[in-house]
């Protein structure tokens, strides 16, 4: 459908007022969590805890990483299907992206700029990690608000403890004259929880549950949360993941970072909400193999919804 300009995403303040447990404030942002999540499957959350010049470093160096050699970049593997360098695909020639596992780490974050730049690069590596430990904050904040909006707080440590979490460099080129100017097709993220933040160039587009197209615009403070097929899983249902897509109207190389987060570890579905009229849907799974899954069945069945073949009653 088309993209209708007035239509906005549902915005949460995480405030410090909000971010306090116990509080009215966070109650109530509790509830609005859990709506935003359940009726979208997304939000855009106000989060003021990234410093402009945090901000404004972690975009510069990534200008630095996509200037690097395709052959270097391409040192970007992982034995963990989709956590590894990504571009020269005709199906998207826009889109190139690289990604750090375990980006809240000094050996994560040391390992990947080694990889990079052998001799090193010092504000590549810190401005890395100190961005993926603010956002990091934000995911185990929207965590917690969710969990006990379900009246399963006592679950949030678990999930916490397993929870991996994978820092992706997003880059898309200004289409050519002729050229599609899609950026990414609509799709869905195979994580728990996805969390997007957009440099300058906007692009980002979400669909909400009456079909509305919507682009959240960029800004430094602003984040947009997206719930995953996992945490669609985890909802039985509850919780759509959100279908997303990036078309690149505005002149310019785009710039984005997505932190995204998988459970190394069994997910257990949400038995709160199952009753009779709506029965349990999915078995618990690990999540690390349904990633596998889909691995194995991408390129002969591209458009199969690979959570429910995996682990669908």
């Amino acid at each position: 459908m088309d993209l209708e300009s007035e239509m906005k995403l549902p915005v949460i303040n995480f405030s410090e007022e909000n971010l306090k447990p116990g509080t009215t404030g966070w109650a109530s942002a509790c509830k609005d969590v859990r709506r935003a999540l359940e009726e979208h499957g997304c939000f855009e959350a106000k989060f003021d805890k990234l410093p402009g010049q945090l901000h404004d470093a972690v975009f510069a160096t990534a200008e630095e990483l996509f200037q690097l050699p395709t052959e270097v970049k391409m040192r970007n593997t992982s034995d963990m299907p989709f956590f590894g360098y990504f571009g020269q695909y005709k199906t998207v020639p826009l889109y190139e992206s690289l990604a750090i596992d375990h980006p809240t780490s000094l050996d994560g974050t040391q390992r990947f700029t080694n990889l990079m730049w052998p001799a090193g690069n010092d504000r590549f590596r810190e401005s890395a990690q100190r961005y993926s430990e603010v956002v990091a904050e934000l995911h185990r904040t929207v965590m917690r608000m969710l969990f006990e909006s379900y009246g399963v707080g006592n679950c949030y440590d678990y999930y916490i403890k397993i929870t991996r979490y994978l820092l992706r460099y997003l880059r898309y080129s200004e289409p050519k004259m002729g050229e599609s100017n899609a950026g990414l097709l609509p799709h869905t993220d195979k994580t728990f929880l996805s969390i997007l933040h957009q440099g300058d160039i906007s692009g980002l587009q979400v669909q909400l549950k009456d079909g509305q197209w919507v682009a959240p615009p960029p800004s430094p403070t602003s984040f947009v949360v997206m719930a995953g097929d996992a945490l669609m899983a985890w909802s039985n249902d509850g919780i759509p993941s959100c279908n997303h897509q990036v078309i690149m109207k505005e002149k310019g190389i785009r710039y984005s970072l997505g932190m995204f987060t998988f459970m190394d570890g069994i997910i257990h579905i949400l038995e709160e909400v199952g009753d009779e009229p709506h029965p349990i849907k999915y078995k618990s799974f690990h999540h690390f193999e349904l990633l596998q899954f889909m691995n194995s069945n991408l390129k002969t069945n591209p458009h199969m919804c690979f959570i429910k073949a995996f682990c669908g009653v």
